[in-house]
Order: C-alpha cells, then structure tokens, then sequence
C-alpha cells in the first residue's frame, strides 16, 4: 500500500529517506511515510555457503581443480557496513579464496596436498576472516571438499599405485612360497634322518638275531662251529631269497649268481655287512 512494509524472518530491511539511510526494519510489519521513506534493501542474517572452484597448480607442476566451501554471515551490528560498504559479497569472498590458494598451494606437492587440505583451508578462513570483517561479514568456516586432478594425471597415479600393490603381491607371494620350500627341505631332512635311524635299527636288530642265532645253534650241536652256522644261515637266506622272488607274481626279473662256489662270495658280503653293523653299534 506503500505504508508499510512486511520483511522476513531472519532478514533485515534497510529503510531509506530520500535515498538516504534512515533506519533498519527488523522482521514483521513495518509502517512507512508514503513518498518519503523507501526501502534499499534487503540483508539475510542467515549463515549462508559461497561454493568456489579454483584452477592452480602444485609445486611438481600438476594442475588441479580445488572446490573451497565457505560459510559466512552478516553481523548483525554491521548491518549498515555490510549494506552500504561492499557492492558485492560473493565476488569479494571469491577474489579472496583465489588469491590465497594460489598463493599457498604452488608450495606444496601433489602428494601432500591431499594431507594438507586442512592447513589451505585453515588459511582462506584466516584470510578472510581479517579482510570480511572490515565490510561486516564473520566468516563460520572454510571448507577444502574436492580436490581433482588432471585426469592423465590422475590415471598415472592409480597406475603407480597398481603397479606398487602388485609388487608387494609378488614380494608377499615369493615369501609364502619360501617358507614352503624350506618346510619342505625341512620335512624332508626330518624324514631320511628317520628313515636313517629305522635302517640302523633294522640292522641292529638282524645282528642281534644273528649273534643269538648263531650261540644257540653252536650249543645245540655238538661240534658246530660259528662259521659252519653261518654258512647255513647265508644258505639258507640265498635260497628262501630266490623263493620268494619266484613265488611273486609282480616280480622284474633278477640275475643272481647261482654256483655252489658263489656262497664263499655272498658269505663274505654278509660278514662285511654284520662287521660295519658291530662298528654302528
């Protein structure tokens, strides 16, 4: 109706009186002088979010895209300054961010720069914080949410980390495999030092089979010497030898030699044998 006015929660009208300040309309109705009184305008006490995009470039020479968030807010004792002071906030806030970035990230190397997001938006907010608050704006927060690379370089980096997880695939693989190697040599050295100590017991035992063998007969048998036993033992053993490899059907064929005279041969064999058996023991 041009005699009031009705503003917004959380806004203020600046009331003007021919085109000079007059006073501030806080939320509600208003009344005006008609044709006297105007209104020039109007600020949010709202805390507000400025999104901005900036291209720079590392200390390695990598170009990168950063998006800086930042949340701001008209002090509400500066609502005149922040009216009347500066023509344009967003702009103001956007020179601020570019100037500070790209003065603080060519420093640092693309590999940090991901660490040190923190520390480049602690200095936006530090920057602008001094220079906003001049021109009544309080600055909440400075946020770095993104930071993009150039995409060859971007696929240069995940094939870097390709290759570096593959080679500790490899190391990690050539470990395990080692491990399974010496195990084995492991086993295998346990097994033929057993397979030793069964062989020397085996002998042992035939030994002591002999020797026991060969009193008990001599006792026996009136007249009998040790070596005449023997004789008969190494006989004996030739022939029940040759039985059973006869009587085996999965048997391979053997030559062995078969004259009476031969027995002299295998008796000395045997001697050799029961001597180096004596000595183990």
């Amino acid at each position: 109706m041009g005699c009031c006015i009705s503003v917004g929660t959380a806004s203020t009208a600046v009331i003007e009186r021919f085109g000079k300040f007059n006073r501030l309309a806080g939320p509600g109705l208003n009344l005006m002088i008609p044709c006297v009184e105007m209104v020039g305008g109007y600020e949010s006490l709202q805390v507000q979010q400025l999104d901005v995009r900036v291209d720079t470039k590392t200390q390695d020479n990598v170009f990168i895209t950063m998006m800086v968030s930042v949340q701001y807010e008209v002090m509400k004792d500066q609502i005149y300054t922040a009216h009347y002071k500066l023509s344009n906030a967003s702009q103001q806030i956007t020179a601020y961010i570019f100037d500070v970035v790209r003065a603080s990230v060519p420093k640092i190397d693309l590999d940090d720069v991901f660490q040190q997001k923190d520390q480049v938006a602690m200095a936006v907010k530090k920057e602008l914080g001094e220079a906003m608050a001049s021109f009544g704006f309080t600055i909440h927060q400075a946020l770095v949410t993104d930071i993009d690379p150039d995409p060859g370089v971007k696929r240069a980096m995940n094939e870097i980390n390709a290759a570096r997880r593959m080679r500790d695939a490899a190391t990690d693989k050539a470990e395990a495999e080692k491990i399974l190697i010496v195990k084995a040599a492991e086993a295998d050295a346990e097994s033929k030092h057993l397979s030793g100590v069964g062989i020397a017991r085996q002998r042992k035992a035939i030994v002591d089979g002999l020797r026991d063998s060969v009193s008990e007969f001599s006792e026996s048998v009136e007249g009998a010497t040790p070596k005449d036993v023997m004789d008969l033992v190494l006989i004996t053993q030739y022939f029940d030898t040759l039985k059973d490899i006869g009587a085996t059907s999965k048997s391979s064929s053997i030559f062995v030699p078969t004259g009476p005279s031969e027995v002299a041969s295998l008796k000395a064999q045997f001697r050799q044998g029961v001597m180096e058996g004596m000595a183990t023991k």
